[in-house]
This record gives C-alpha cells, sequence and structure tokens, in this order.
C-alpha cells in the first residue's frame, strides 16, 4: 500500500515537516510504502478562475494530483495559521479540487499537526477537515497534534516523550489498517453523497460516485 505523506509546511527546520518525516517512518515500519513530499514540490500560483480558463491546471496541481491518485492513503502534516488551515494548503486543495475524477474522493486522509503552541496545530486541523470531507475525503477519528513541538524531538527524528510517540505510532498503525482494509475489501466501497438528495450532474458540485 502506497501512502503519499505531505508536508503542509516548506520552511526550513519546520516542525510540521519533521513530524512528517517521523510519520514516513512509521508508514515504512508498519509495511507499507511511503510517498513524502512538501508543498515546495507543486508550485502553484492563488488560486483564479480566470487564469484557469485561460491557461489550464497548472503543472503543480497536475503532479499533486497524480501523486494523490498514486496513493491508497493520504497524510498531510499541517501548520496552524491564526487558528485555521495556512493559506498554502487551503489553496492546493482548491486547485486540485478542479479535476475529475475528483482524487480526495474516498481517499483515507490521516491529519497530524505540530506546533510550539499548547494546543499542538489542533485548531487548523478541525479547519482543514472541512474543505477535504466536502470533496469526499474519507478523514481518520483522530487526528495527532504536537504540542511545543520545537521541544518535542530527539537528536534522531523521534519524539522525546515515550508516550507522545507510542500514542503516533499507534494511530498510524490503526489508520493503515483501516486504509488497507477499504483498499483490500470492496464491501466497504458505498454511494457516499454530502447532502441527502445531493445527485446533481452540476460539473462543480457533482461528487458522488458508485
Amino acid at each position: 500500500m502506497r501512502v503519499l505523506v505531505l508536508s503542509g509546511s516548506s520552511r526550513t527546520g519546520s516542525v510540521n515537516a519533521r513530524l512528517a518525516a517521523l510519520v514516513a517512518r512509521l508508514v515504512v515500519r508498519a509495511g507499507a510504502v511511503a510517498d513524502p513530499a512538501t508543498l515546495r514540490d507543486f508550485a502553484m500560483p492563488p488560486y483564479d478562475g480566470d487564469a484557469e480558463a485561460d491557461e489550464g491546471l497548472p503543472k503543480g496541481a497536475v503532479a499533486l494530483c497524480e501523486r494523490i491518485e498514486a496513493a491508497q492513503a493520504l497524510v498531510i502534516a499541517s501548520p496552524e495559521y491564526n487558528a485555521s488551515v495556512p493559506g498554502v494548503v487551503k489553496n492546493a486543495i482548491d486547485w486540485v479540487s478542479r479535476f475529475r475524477p475528483q482524487p480526495f474522493k474516498d481517499k483515507q486522509t490521516l491529519l497530524v499537526s505540530a506546533s510550539p503552541s499548547m494546543v499542538g496545530g489542533n485548531r487548523g486541523l478541525w479547519a482543514l477537515r472541512v474543505p477535504l470531507e466536502h470533496l469526499g475525503a474519507r478523514v481518520y477519528p483522530d487526528m495527532f497534534s504536537l504540542a511545543n513541538a520545537h521541544h518535542a524531538f530527539g537528536e534522531d527524528g523521534s519524539l522525546a516523550d515515550r508516550g507522545l510517540g507510542e500514542r503516533l505510532t499507534a494511530t498510524t498503525a490503526s489508520f493503515l489498517d483501516l486504509a488497507e482494509a477499504d483498499t483490500r475489501y470492496l464491501c466497504l466501497q458505498r454511494r457516499w453523497y454530502e447532502f441527502l438528495g445531493d445527485q446533481t450532474d452540476a460539473p462543480v458540485t457533482s461528487r458522488a460516485q458508485d
């Protein structure tokens, strides 16, 4: 099973990039294939409907869409900006949402965050769930937020706090079990609608599929 592990921060020394790298190692340890990436790998301008109509979808969005489609599961390590989603993360989602078929649809997704704050970026993850679930992603109920992240990592990249390390390992393993079951067992696949009666054929709002 292939898992795209995406860091929502490209800043040198980013605690979310470090957390994403740790999750990627846990994915490999669990027997899956990790595909690590950062948003720096996918250059995209701010979303502009006129630019899309005139120039098409940017290469960065195409590349990110392809990486999502190639994976059976997705992990996003996202910072929290002003108690919400960073603009660069939301912009990437907005661009990728323009593809058909929709690559986020039915994608098993785990959200993690790291922050120097005491809440660990958790408020940003709750905000991030909204557009992802709107697009049909199956966002894992348990999220992992690392508080005081600038002091949380050991020299080897693992978490210094043993309890937190065990919780992240268990969360990642449980998520991968669900993603593998969803991949292997077709009985878990079902028709999904955001709202009852949401069966329109409009190109933007039609997200249901068998």
